[in-house]
């Protein structure tokens, strides 16, 4: 299994090397204002909590590409990612989200297809849920935020955001500055965000 905390220097250099290779889209900078609504938090996980996703980097790159690439084509505004072994979370702006879970739908089938095959494990049930959480207001919206950076280090993956590179971490610190960050982190804790359904 892929874990990031068990690589060496060498081997995260390795993974890291693929994906500036595989050119893992570093676009325009992200926009960070809350204006309006139909703002989320969506949530997938894998069957049983497996960590099928993270079976190893090329895998995990593959997802995060997938998303980001399909937020672009479809023109779901993405706030902020991060891909996990067993699941991820995007925070998104859409019109219409019951398209976009569709779109992850097709992801989803396209993705069991393919690692079943890859792990000869044909008709294994890889995706669990897909879940959606309205973002109720700007409070929730940075707190959602900071939430998402973080679960790599809530799950024991890594000590900082930045050392874990499937997620929007490093674009978010790169887009506002460091000094921003750490007032947004104060200003709107985590707290208990996710206790009774983060994976």
């Amino acid at each position: 299994m892929y874990e990031w905390r068990k690589m060496t220097e060498k081997e995260r250099r390795c993974a890291l090397k693929e994906r500036k290779v595989q050119k893992r889209a570093w676009h325009q900078p992200p926009q960070f204002e809350y204006v309006g609504t139909n703002r989320f938090l969506v949530t997938a996980t894998c069957y049983e909590h497996k960590k099928i996703v993270g079976k190893n980097s090329k895998r995990m790159s593959a997802l995060e590409s997938e998303l980001i690439a399909m937020c672009d084509r479809t023109g779901v505004h993405l706030y902020a990612w991060c891909v996990l072994p067993n699941h991820y979370h995007v925070l998104i702006r859409t019109d219409n989200i019951k398209q976009f879970k569709k779109e992850l739908g097709k992801i989803h089938g396209r993705t069991s297809f393919e690692w079943n095959r890859e792990d000869s494990t044909v008709g294994r049930k890889v995706w669990f849920r897909c879940l959606e959480r309205k973002i109720r207001g700007a409070n929730h919206f940075w707190a959602a935020l900071n939430y998402v950076h973080n679960n790599p280090v809530k799950h024991g993956y890594v000590k900082n955001w930045t050392d874990w590179p499937y997620s929007s971490a490093r674009d978010y610190l790169r887009a506002i500055g460091r000094g921003a960050a750490v007032e947004i982190w104060r200003n709107f804790p985590v707290l208990d965000f996710g206790k009774e359904w983060d994976p």
